[in-house]
């Protein structure tokens, strides 16, 4: 006869927590922790090997319009530099990174406080022989969060999250007008070197025919030194030009994320295709308004001063005390009990004033920020757009000297065939024609820059190109890897 044993409150106890637990860690998965460390020479070779020649790219530009038969591209222009800094520049993979982190405290503040769970186990010396030595309870904490908290935490991380998620387009438009002033200062530099190479010519030429009459004894030591200070001058400014254009494609490079030895390589356009697109812009109607709605900065601002208003709400609702459930079992010493606890914090004590008043003044200061930004914003527009009339006016008479002066060339230069004046009055009317030009080239460059000081002002492009002026559809194409 098998002899049957009744099981202990000790031994039911430690079966039905270990029970418990086992149910508990079997309901869990945990991660583990991947050590994922910094390679400095890997990230350089990473770099090095970033090419805008490569299929990732080609890929890249097909999906945002361009066709098969302009790949792999010929010449490289403001559209195409954009689509490369915006593939390739590192600084927006860090945007990005931010705003999946901002993304992450989304879900994070979506949570609820998980249950948590309580138990306890004790035994006596048996003093009284009347009571069992056991003791042990199991009690389970529920939280409830009250004055509906956890939807304004959602909504304070949800600005958050849309303030960063601006924070990339931002990032790409900074890119862009970088890249437009890179290649604004490399085309103005080809131009630079193009007429001083023709300025150095002339003046070689100057100093030739001064050598010649000095050496007949027609012209004075005076004249052919004075031409050849000029010849000096004509030639160390050339060279400068010719050192800063590589000045000019690393900056070019480090704006497009770039090695240089790649950019070295490229068919840079070395002059605007639309001259007068630049001179007449599609302005419009209204630059305030325009500036006011487009500007990214302004829309980042009315997020972040969003978040600040749900972090006031907050902090209000942190006025009201969570409350704590806890039902349990104990058995003590031959009693079962069972038990319903309720409990929460005090709050209605000093009503949480301090942390209200904190989040009240920090909703001022985003308040003050943003009324400072937008007053700015209308300032730099009607400034750029100053800028820009008094660019337009200066590129225009320029432009009417210029013609004047190859007027007076034409003129000069059929007087010589007539033998009315001699080859050095020639020379010195081509120099000065040669000076006007050059003076048109720099309000030309002067024109382009305040263009793209408007354009930066309203992040709105104002002349037509491939490129699609929405730049937050194209900021979230992942860069390469």
């Amino acid at each position: 006869m098998i002899k049957r044993t009744r099981p202990t409150p000790k031994t039911i106890y430690i079966a039905a927590l270990a029970a418990f637990l086992s149910t508990l860690l079997a309901a869990c998965s945990f991660q583990q922790y991947a050590s994922k460390a910094i390679n400095p020479v890997a990230n350089a070779a990473k770099f090095e090997r970033k090419d805008p020649a490569g299929e990732q790219f080609h890929q890249y530009l097909l999906n945002n319009g361009y066709t098969a038969d302009h790949l792999p591209l010929q010449q490289w222009g403001m559209d195409e530099l954009t689509y490369c800094a915006l593939f390739f520049h590192p600084s927006l993979d860090v945007a990005r990174a931010q705003w999946r982190a901002a993304e992450s405290a989304e879900l994070t503040a979506a949570e609820r406080t998980a249950p948590s769970a309580n138990g306890r186990f004790a035994h006596s010396n048996r003093a009284n022989q009347d009571i069992s030595p056991f003791a042990f309870g199991l009690s389970i904490d529920i939280s409830i969060e009250t004055a509906n908290k956890r939807n304004i935490r959602i909504e304070n991380a949800r600005h958050l999250s849309q303030a960063a998620k601006l924070e990339i387009a931002q990032t790409a438009w900074q890119l862009r007008n970088q890249v437009v002033q890179s290649l604004g200062e490399y085309q103005f530099n080809q131009q630079q070197i193009k007429l001083l190479l023709d300025e150095v010519s002339r003046r070689q030429e100057v100093v030739a025919i001064y050598q010649k009459r000095v050496s007949l004894g027609v012209a004075s030591n005076v004249e052919l030194s004075s031409a050849n200070l000029q010849l000096q001058t004509a030639t160390t400014e050339l060279n400068a030009r010719q050192q800063s254009k590589l000045v000019l494609m690393s900056k070019l490079a480090s704006n497009l994320g770039l090695p240089f030895s790649k950019v070295e390589t490229m068919n840079l356009l070395s002059e605007p295709l639309n001259q007068s697109a630049q001179q007449n812009p599609v302005m419009p109607a209204d630059l305030q308004t325009t500036a006011l709605l487009n500007r990214l900065d302004l829309r980042i601002a009315l997020e972040r001063y969003a978040a600040a208003e749900a972090k006031l709400k907050l902090e209000i609702a942190k006025q009201y005390p969570d409350l704590v459930i806890n039902p349990g079992y104990a058995y003590e010493f031959g009693d079962r009990i069972w038990s319903l606890g309720l409990s929460g914090l005090l709050t209605f004590l000093n009503k949480n004033k301090v942390a209200i008043a904190e989040a009240t003044q920090l909703r001022a200061v985003e308040a003050a920020q943003f009324e400072v930004l937008q007053a700015k914003v209308i300032s730099e527009a009607n400034i750029a757009n100053a800028e820009l009339s008094q660019a337009k006016q200066t590129l225009v008479n320029q432009q009417e000297l210029f013609k004047q002066q190859q007027r007076n060339t034409q003129r000069m230069q059929r007087k010589f065939a007539t033998g009315e004046i001699d080859r050095l009055e020639l020379a010195y009317a081509k120099l000065e024609d040669n000076a006007a030009e050059k003076n048109v080239a720099l309000a030309n460059f002067q024109l382009i820059t305040s263009l793209n000081q408007l354009e930066n002002t309203l992040q709105q492009p104002l002349s037509k190109t491939k490129f699609n002026s929405n730049i937050e559809d194209l900021s979230f194409n992942k860069s390469a890897d």
